[in-house]
């Protein structure tokens, strides 16, 4: 029985439209974007094509007909809709009870402009759209999509701390000590304040060799350049009280004072600013009809 994305699919390519593309997140996973839980148990197969073209009826396949041409590549030896017109299309699964929110964009986002070593195409993807369904979420996300981030939990430290207040930080910058030497990459640099933030994925990380390579890297990078080097963990963002000791953690590294940080805003975002406004407008209407 197929279990991959990749041989279910190929499973249903001989029944597909001659225009036809793997798109959504179906498109996401071949083209080897990182996807979040949600998205993988999503698990239909998600086809796009024209909208003069007959909608396609299969178990298991959700056909999608488009008004807008999107770009096309192939991944997997599939025909898959391009990296820019798929974050597009995410936006079309956002909302509740559905599997993409804000953070799951911004994420995606990276990936690909990290990939594609510009924000431009994303910009430029939303730009050719009239009225894309998840267009605000869309838009929000753009705002914080950044090229650099080599991991999805990586993106995900950045906007812990940053949307708490803290200054944007270089991703994967070069460090070099006094001769030019290279020292290696920081995921987050403070370049000003000599500070490096550093995500250390225990999935990456367990092992010894691992471990004395890090160490080396972070010995290099406080001695021969001198910085600070915090490290951030799963477990530090596994709840709201580590959370907020994490961004805590920074900011004084930073010299950035307690009443300059705003911790509630360190948890992560499924809803976008504008979804959770109407959400706080709809609550306070109930309570003034129950009221009255």
């Amino acid at each position: 029985m197929p279990r991959t994305w990749a041989e279910r699919a190929r499973g249903v390519l001989p029944v597909l439209p001659p225009d036809a593309a793997f798109s959504h997140v179906t498109a996401a996973a071949l083209l080897g974007l990182p996807l979040s839980y949600a998205m993988e148990e999503d698990g239909r197969l998600h086809v796009s094509s024209r909208l003069d073209t007959r909608r396609m009826r299969r178990p298991g396949v959700v056909a999608h007909r488009c008004l807008h041409p999107r770009s096309r590549d192939t991944a997997e030896g599939l025909p898959v809709v391009g990296l820019a017109d798929t974050w597009m299309d995410l936006g079309e699964l956002v909302g509740r009870g559905k599997p993409v929110g804000l953070d799951d964009l911004i994420v995606v986002g990276d990936a690909i402009a990290t990939r594609l070593e510009s924000v431009g195409p994303l910009r430029e993807a939303l730009m050719r759209r009239v009225r894309p369904r998840g267009k605000v979420t869309l838009l929000e996300a753009l705002q914080e999509i950044r090229v650099g981030s080599a991991s999805p939990r990586e993106t995900l430290a950045r906007l812990m701390l940053v949307r708490c207040g803290l200054p944007e930080p270089l991703l994967n910058h070069p460090v070099c000590d006094e001769a030019g030497n290279l020292l290696g990459y920081a995921d987050l640099l403070w370049k000003e304040q000599r500070v490096a933030g550093e995500y250390q994925g225990e999935e990456f990380h367990a092992g010894e060799e691992e471990r004395a390579r890090d160490e080396r890297r972070r010995l290099g990078f406080e001695r021969r350049a001198g910085l600070q080097v915090e490290e951030i963990w799963k477990a530090d963002m596994a709840s709201r009280s580590e959370r907020e000791a994490c961004v805590l953690r920074f900011a004084r590294a930073l010299g950035i004072s307690r009443s300059e940080v705003d911790v509630s805003r360190a948890e992560p975002r499924f809803f976008s600013t504008y979804a959770m406004d109407l959400a706080v407008q709809r609550e306070m209407r109930r309570s003034a009809r129950r009221s009255s």
